[in-house]
């Protein structure tokens, strides 16, 4: 940085181009969402199909990720800008101010930053002559120079030596903050083509990471979420944002603004689906870097039974095998990441609403975090949640999807003229086997992560609706468990003896192994809001054998009449049954869930009514 581009530096200009890819950045948010929510959900709720029909979605579909690729970088442009105009401005307003000192006292800047003052004094009664000075960075230099300044009879020696030092100040922050910027400016460059590959997300997640770091300082002043805040917290933070400041976080903190419960759905699926294309791209880069395995058995007879591998296979095991062993874990994530992009693109498909992942992260707690509504949950008049259970990880996600797709299609059926969302909530680590489920410490370490986010969808609606929405709380076998656990988890800031009971109306034990509690109201549960049901098959398996390990409270699980609550009628026919549905029919089972999330109690099919009476 010299002189003459200081002098003629504009940081407004900077200014206006981070508004205009900031605008861009919308703009391709929204073609995003319109190819996306609008053109292929259109198509898909017209049942259009055949070669051309799938060839048009295939093309649509790399048109939107193009548009998503082109939001997050734009995002990223605009705030490394301001960040550039952050760090800079300092330097330039020195800089200006010492010209203008120069020029109010008739001094001549150079543009190497050197000051020409005139003569002036007077030394042995003739006119000292005037000179040149230069700034000095080194302090013992510029030490010697202002003292030889001080020594001159002429006083504009003095003053022009402070302003060159002042100048030099100014150059060196400037072009401190040039360095740092124009390289990771260089870096936010797309490729020259059309294609946004999986390199091109792995590349935008090491942008952003160097956004992050260089623009630290300019980031520092935005004002931070609280810390340890509840999800009303959160969303009050939210809101006293300023839209550029929610923009930059958005741009550059998306993982964290993604995990904030009590911000608005719409937010958090910005902020996911950012993470989601970068995680996916970070996996897949690494997936990439080794070949896949070539045929591994020759076609020919083996008298030991045995096979034979083929040379090629042997080759490549050599090389690459054990690596590629060892990568079964990014594979089996991959898989569940490629479950929520196909939930993603069924939008449309048998009325089926658009997605908001509402939480991702690729490991979590350990076995993956996935929170994924169909329809947005701060607007609906009916939210259901569903909590899976012993066995659930990223890995498997897409069975979870789908039975909260079932659960929205049947409760749609129920109620067609209300806004219904239903989600999948999996944030804690699940048990990997039947021995891990017979305690209860994973459903006691789970317990306040699914609490904070029910608070939070309880935040974010009454944030957007000024009310409170009809919301049940559905677990699957270990599910249920959690959610006793939650109902008994009291919030470190909630004052002794003060009730805090779950924000829900309605609560669903499916094939339960047992809550920890003897009754409904040991949990804070209205027993006339309770609901089970259980399966045939080995589903009794789980059910006694949680009562029999104490998961039930006295011996109670939520199937008995004894617990207190409702039983519906179910015709699962096994463990996993309950979600099923036959050409768009749904099953007993899934039809009497429907019935409780749209809030059509007398419509629910019993074999015990609870000992209360009908819903109150």
């Amino acid at each position: 940085m010299d002189v003459p581009a200081l002098k003629f530096l504009k940081t407004s200009q900077f200014e206006g181009l981070a508004d205009g890819y900031r605008a861009l950045s919308d703009m391709a948010d929204q073609g995003k969402g319109d190819i996306e929510n609008g053109i292929s959900a259109k198509m898909r709720v017209a049942k259009l199909a055949g070669v051309g029909a799938d060839a048009a979605h295939r093309q649509l579909s790399e048109v939107a990720e193009n548009f998503h690729y082109i939001q997050v970088e734009c995002g990223l442009v605009s705030t490394a800008l301001r960040a550039f105009v952050s760090d800079i401005t300092p330097a330039k307003a020195k800089f200006d101010a010492a010209v203008a000192d120069a020029a109010a006292h008739k001094f001549t800047v150079g543009d190497d930053g050197s000051v020409t003052y005139p003569e002036g004094g007077e030394d042995k009664g003739k006119p000292v002559h005037g000179g040149t000075v230069t700034g000095a960075a080194d302090a013992s230099v510029r030490a010697i120079d202002h003292q030889a300044a001080h020594f001159d009879p002429n006083p504009h020696h003095a003053v022009a030596q402070d302003i060159a030092d002042r100048i030099s100040d100014a150059l060196r922050e400037a072009t401190a903050a040039d360095d740092k910027w124009a390289p990771q400016l260089r870096k936010l460059m797309a490729d020259d083509d059309l294609t946004v590959s999986a390199a091109d997300w792995a590349d935008a997640q090491k942008d952003m990471a160097g956004v992050d770091k260089d623009a630290a300082s300019y980031l520092s002043h935005l004002k931070p979420p609280p810390k340890h805040g509840s999800p009303q917290d959160n969303a009050d933070w939210w809101k006293s944002l300023s839209p550029q400041d929610q923009a930059d976080y958005l741009a550059a903190y998306p993982d964290r603004i993604g995990a904030l419960d009590g911000l608005p759905a719409t937010v958090r699926d910005e902020a996911n689906r950012t993470v989601l294309a970068e995680t996916r791209g970070n996996y897949q880069t690494q997936l990439d870097s080794i070949p896949p395995p070539p045929k591994e058995w020759a076609d020919i007879a083996d008298p030991s039974g045995r096979g034979v591998h083929t040379p090629e296979w042997t080759v490549w095991n050599a090389m690459y095998g054990d690596k590629y062993r060892d990568m079964n874990h990014i594979r089996g994530r991959v898989k569940g990441m490629d479950a929520i992009q196909a939930r993603f693109d069924a939008t449309g498909t048998n009325g089926l609403p658009e997605a908001y992942l509402l939480g991702f992260d690729p490991e979590g707690k350990g076995d993956g975090k996935v929170i994924l509504a169909n329809g947005n949950p701060d607007t609906a008049d009916h939210t259901a949640i569903y909590v899976p259970g012993t066995t659930s990880k990223l890995d498997k996600i897409n069975g979870d999807i789908n039975r909260s797709v079932n659960l929205w299609q049947a409760s749609n059926q129920e109620d067609p003229n209300s806004k219904i969302s239903t989600i999948t909530w999996f944030d804690y680590n699940a048990p990997d086997s039947i021995p891990q489920a017979t305690g209860d410490s994973y459903a006691h370490a789970g317990a306040p992560e699914l609490r904070n986010f029910l608070d939070g969808n309880a935040a974010a609606h009454q944030a957007a609706t000024g009310s409170h929405a009809h919301t049940t709380l559905i677990g699957h076998s270990y599910g249920s468990t959690l959610i006793g656990d939650t109902a008994k988890y009291e919030h470190p800031d909630t004052p002794v003896g003060q009730a805090d009971p779950l924000p829900v109306d309605d609560v669903i034990a499916v094939g339960s192994p047992g809550m920890q509690a003897k009754h409904p109201g040991d949990l804070g549960l209205d027993p006339t809001h309770m609901w089970a049901e259980g399966g045939g098959g080995l589903d009794h398996v789980v059910r006694d054998g949680g009562r029999f390990m104490g998961l039930g409270g006295g011996g109670n699980i939520p199937t008995d009449p004894a617990f207190g609550g409702n039983v519906m009628e179910s015709d699962a026919d096994n463990h996993s049954a309950y979600w099923n549905m036959d050409n768009g029919k749904p099953s007993v089972s899934l039809k009497n869930q429907a019935e409780v999330v749209v809030g059509r109690y007398d419509n629910v099919k019993l074999t015990h009514q609870s000992p209360y009476g009908a819903p109150r």
